[in-house]
């Protein structure tokens, strides 16, 4: 009985060291780790042994006989990554070794911000004896995305709290809520009571469309804090009295508020949405919500997993032209075959995923494309996260991340970055456990002199 990673599936890599016959892949030792949509496991080499079900900290690997009837694409979704015969190798994937400090008092470091970057950092630094950690969140509450930018009806993916949990409580932690560096404490003074400083804040601003028009507009990402309860976004209000919204942009972000809008109230109550978020919905006119993307099917910028999490939810339409261009393969080919797959829509709410139709302006009535109107209550873009400038710190503007080698901020002193304030808004959360770790290794190079990334 073969294990299947499914749709919750968060990256994080625990079950590829939990495997003992090196069947789960790509590994963080191997290139398109950074960039697959997920990992997956080898059906024919899967000896059912469980170990990853344990490690898993999302629930998201089943047997392949317990899946449920939208996890069952799955099973061919793992096997096709294997079915041109990629090469395993005979070794497992490597176990980081054991960090250790040379000489001196164990390591003191703080940490920026609390979401997963965070929390996976925390726990690098805290396997080092003695050490101990202080982190700094802004916010009443921790976790950051993980908490507020993962959707309530997404349950499992949620469970990666718990693991945070586990972390926060380990000796030499210290959680300082309420804390907003650059206001309550500066960075002279973390470097005071520190060895070193790691900021881990995220990309906390969103890409802006460069529209007529467009000023003013809402984002995807403040829609995701309302109905989430982020405090900064809890006194937003949207407009859901006319039949139909339009998001602009068609990535996993997109497909969560598209499923958010034309979900059963009822489904949502289940869920631990904000109960001022429950309320608008439960009164919202809206019945399309109209997902626009400038290019054609192949270029989803959404996963296999997030697309057949809506179609399992809600009802799915698809206009543009699903005819393979040819040349296509691995992701690209199965976003394409997925959604030729999907049937005809039943009756009520539906999502609209419309292809080839960059907007050329917006109006008080609605989005232009070209010299069509096509008329919404709601609009929101939802194309992309952008790193704020960190005070004191270099700032990249074109990227939005700080300047660094392997986590180390250049041309400051004991001064580090980790997650999308390092390496930009990409990947999932379990991503952040790799890029914490090289920071982290990167910084205890450093306190035992060292020379790495050179």
């Amino acid at each position: 009985m073969p294990h299947v990673v499914t749709r919750s599936c968060c990256n994080d890599a625990n079950c590829v060291y939990a495997c003992p016959v090196n069947c789960i892949h790509p590994t963080p030792d191997e290139p398109d780790f950074a960039t697959a949509e997920m990992l997956y496991i080898d059906p024919a080499a899967c000896v059912d042994c469980g170990a990853c079900m344990t490690a898993c900290p999302v629930g998201a690997i089943r047997p392949h006989l317990a899946l449920t009837p939208d996890q069952a694409p799955f099973l061919q979704i793992n096997a096709d990554f294997y079915k041109e015969g990629r090469d395993r190798g005979t070794l497992l994937a490597r176990v980081p070794s054991p960090l250790r400090v040379r000489e001196g008092a164990p390591p003191r470091v703080a940490i920026v911000g609390s979401g997963p970057a965070a929390m996976y950092a925390a726990d690098e630094m805290l396997t080092i004896p003695g050490a101990t950690v202080d982190m700094y969140e802004r916010l009443p509450v921790p976790y950051g995305l993980a908490r507020f930018g993962v959707a309530p009806d997404h349950g499992d993916t949620r469970r990666v709290a718990d693991t945070f949990d586990v972390i926060a409580r380990q000796d030499g932690f210290r959680l300082h809520l309420n804390t907003e560096v650059g206001r309550d404490i500066d960075h002279a003074a973390l470097l005071d009571g520190h060895d070193a400083v790691v900021y881990a804040v995220g990309a906390a601003s969103d890409r802006r469309l460069d529209l007529p028009g467009a000023d003013g507009i809402g984002t995807a990402t403040e829609f995701v804090g309302w109905y989430n309860g982020h405090p900064d976004h809890t006194r937003h209000v949207f407009d859901l009295s006319h039949r139909r919204a339009v998001i602009i942009g068609n990535g996993n972000v997109a497909l969560d508020v598209a499923r958010i809008l034309t979900l059963d109230p009822a489904t949502l109550a289940a869920t631990d949405i904000a109960p001022d978020a429950l309320e608008a919905l439960r009164a919202s006119r809206v019945e399309e919500v109209v997902v626009l993307a400038r290019r054609g099917p192949a270029d989803s910028a959404f996963t296999s997993g997030e697309l057949l999490g809506l179609a399992a939810a809600v009802n799915v339409v698809v206009e543009g032209d699903l005819s393979d261009p040819g040349g296509l393969e691995g992701a690209a080919s199965r976003k394409l075959g997925l959604l030729a797959g999907l049937g005809a829509p039943g009756e009520g709410r539906r999502v609209v995923l419309r292809y080839f139709s960059a907007p050329t302006g917006l109006t008080p009535d609605g989005v232009l494309i070209g010299e069509e109107l096509l008329e919404a209550g709601l609009v929101l873009s939802s194309i992309g996260y952008k790193g704020r400038p960190v005070p004191g710190l270099p700032f990249d503007e074109g990227t939005g991340t700080v300047p660094n080698d392997k986590g180390r901020v250049i041309g400051m002193d004991r001064t580090y970055v980790a997650g999308w304030i390092k390496r930009g808004p990409n990947g999932f959360i379990g991503t952040n456990k790799t890029c914490a770790r090289e920071t982290v290794r990167t910084l205890v190079a450093d306190l035992n002199g060292v020379l790495i990334g050179a």
